[in-house]
């Protein structure tokens, strides 16, 4: 490739030296579809990264971010709100049924605004010595050093231990016990950068009540991905904080959330010369815009009624993931809602020219008009919400194609 053909642009979590732009670069997006530079359309199988919710480009809230940037553009929060902000953080409240919310862009944000909270929150209460973090086992939370740091994928975080703080395993004995432990985080149901992994039930009911302050990271798992809004709603997890981000504008813009329980919130209050207010905040925290697509996004879980949709589709995927569970490459398919991982029997499956085989498996769905991306050996399928069950069916029976 020539200098001045060269892309500058360097993508995440990406072999750049083998990324061929030629064969990925998305022009535009319509529903549930990406259409690419080669004029192919694309299902788009992992909703961008389990961002898109009610498809790309809904008419709805393109117009209401037309509609908002005509008014106010950007304006900050340090010290200043806005009509839209403080919209979308009691609708926030409602539905998360806590009392504040404190935004940021995206969702490894949100996790460090929720671990510095806690550790503020035992400052200002007066047990400075709850320092202490504790997750689950597989766990990730983003790749900023605080969500690394309560992360346990390994091979994202190796690298970078003269950043991180260490944080234990709540499966280890009393590990969250203590008058040390400022807080624990989960994932409810889904473990998703894990490959999809299931989160035991039983696992969360002894989380429930038992440790000074309970953070939940909804980031993957909320805005009905799990069949519910969030996924806690499932189990017997009463959060103090609640994290989310991705699907908040229904894919569109970044914006993130930090949501609270008012005990949380009323620690921070004080005089001026106490200095117990938060000491975090991010440029484009509340961005107007943002918000207002946010807004438009819940507006149409009740408009279309979505969680109703997702109940249908999760029960024609079960029959459609009962199939593939047959297929001779296949190991396991793990499912909670619309989110699921195929777990490939990789030592069956040849990588031929790709990274492996899960990477070959992934470029055949590719040319067969699915879009995804392997987690390890295994395939991911999160649709996008307004998927139809034909589509569904679609991708299994591409993806048993391939396999085959």
């Amino acid at each position: 490739m020539s200098v001045s053909t060269r892309s500058r642009l360097w993508l995440p979590f990406t072999q750049m030296a083998a990324f061929d732009a030629c064969e990925r670069t998305f022009v535009r997006a319509s529903g549930a579809y990406l259409f690419d530079a080669r004029g192919r359309r694309i299902f788009d199988a992992i909703s961008s990264v389990w961002t898109n919710v009610h498809g790309h480009c809904h008419p709805h809230i393109v117009e209401r971010i037309a509609e908002q940037a005509s008014i106010l553009d950007h304006a900050t929060l340090l010290g200043a709100t806005n009509p839209v902000a403080e919209a979308l953080a009691a609708r926030l409240a409602e539905i998360c049924g806590l009392q504040y919310a404190f935004f940021a862009s995206d969702g490894a944000s949100a996790i460090e605004a929720a671990l510095k909270m806690a550790l503020q929150f035992w400052q200002n209460a007066g047990e400075p010595q709850r320092t202490r973090f504790v997750r689950l086992r597989s766990a990730y939370h983003g790749d900023t050093a605080g969500a690394m740091s309560v992360s346990d994928i390994r091979l994202f975080k190796e690298r970078f231990g003269a950043i991180t703080f260490e944080s234990r395993a709540f499966e280890e004995s009393d590990a969250a016990r203590g008058d040390d432990v400022a807080a624990v985080i989960v994932e409810p149901l889904v473990q998703a950068a894990a490959g999809m992994q299931l989160a035991s039930r039983a696992q969360h009911e002894a989380l429930s009540g038992m440790t000074p302050l309970l953070v939940v990271d909804e980031i993957a798992t909320g805005f009905g991905r799990t069949g519910t809004m969030f996924a806690f709603e499932q189990t017997a997890l009463r959060p103090d904080i609640v994290c989310v981000g991705k699907g908040l504008t229904g894919g569109t813009l970044p914006l993130s959330a930090t949501v609270v329980a008012d005990r949380i919130y009323a620690a921070f209050l004080g005089a001026a010369h106490e200095h117990r207010q938060f000491f975090h905040g991010h440029s484009y925290a509340g961005n107007p815009i943002a918000c207002a697509a946010a807004l438009a996004s819940l507006e149409l879980f009740e408009r279309e009624r979505t969680l109703e949709r997702v109940a249908g589709l999760a029960e024609c995927w079960s029959r459609q993931a009962r199939s593939l569970q047959l297929l001779d490459g296949i190991r396991e398919v793990r499912s909670c809602g619309l989110m699921s991982g195929i777990e490939l029997r990789t030592e069956r499956l040849a990588a031929s020219d790709a990274a492996t085989p899960a990477w070959r498996v992934a470029a055949g769905l590719y040319e067969r008009g699915f879009f995804t991306r392997p987690i390890g050996e295994t395939v991911q399928f999160v649709p996008p919400l307004c998927s139809t069950p034909e589509e569904l069916e679609g991708f299994a029976r591409a993806l048993a194609a391939v396999i085959a």
